[in-house]
């Protein structure tokens, strides 16, 4: 054989081995970006979950305002009813599936900040408890975005790094989308005594 045949044969032989390395690098990466979203849906499930118990133990205080807990319960409906699946995780979806989570939040806070008023429910030991568990479940909440945050950008940089890139989009690997900061977290609430 001639030797520019050779060589040839050569570098498709190491782009075919860099592709192969690329590929099953892209693929590790994106099963990791899944994994970490499923934690996320988990934490969310978690809340949601935890939901109907608050309302079912603040319903019990007399004379509660009852369009808070109807705010609650369509908030909650809306948020649970957004379905994002881990292959459809585009900074639009993310965008979306976020805002219908914000709102559940802001509802809750908004909950737990009316239940002030009412003595007889904070001293309730099963609203109390359901109350800490929502607090850490939005701990968790926000843990587990941090970490789908870092595996997106890993499986990103390496997705969009040259020569990756070419490989990349021969095999159909895209962006990812992050989550985000809502736009009411872009200024500092207001603190009155």
């Amino acid at each position: 054989m001639k030797k520019s045949t050779l060589a040839i044969i050569g570098i498709l032989l190491v782009l075919c081995v860099y592709g192969c390395s690329s590929y099953n690098g892209l693929v590790e990466k994106d099963q990791a970006v899944k994994t970490k979203w499923a934690n996320v849906q988990t934490q969310y499930q978690r809340r949601a979950d935890l939901i109907p118990n608050l309302v079912n133990t603040v319903k019990g205080a007399a004379n509660f305002e009852k369009s808070t807990l109807t705010e609650v319960i369509n908030a909650r409906s809306r948020a649970t009813s957004i379905q994002l699946n881990a292959s459809d995780l585009t900074p639009e979806n993310i965008q979306k599936f976020q805002a219908a989570q914000d709102q559940l939040k802001g509802s809750l806070d908004r909950l737990l900040v009316t239940v002030e008023k009412y003595p007889e429910l904070k001293a309730n030991q099963n609203f109390l408890e359901l109350q800490s568990q929502i607090e850490g479940t939005e701990n968790r909440i926000g843990v587990a975005r941090n970490e789908f945050n870092g595996s997106v950008e890993v499986y990103n940089t390496s997705a969009l790094r040259f020569p990756t890139v070419i490989f990349a989009k021969i095999f159909g690997f895209s962006e990812k989308g992050r989550f985000e900061a809502s736009q009411s977290a872009q200024s500092a609430p207001a603190v009155q005594f």
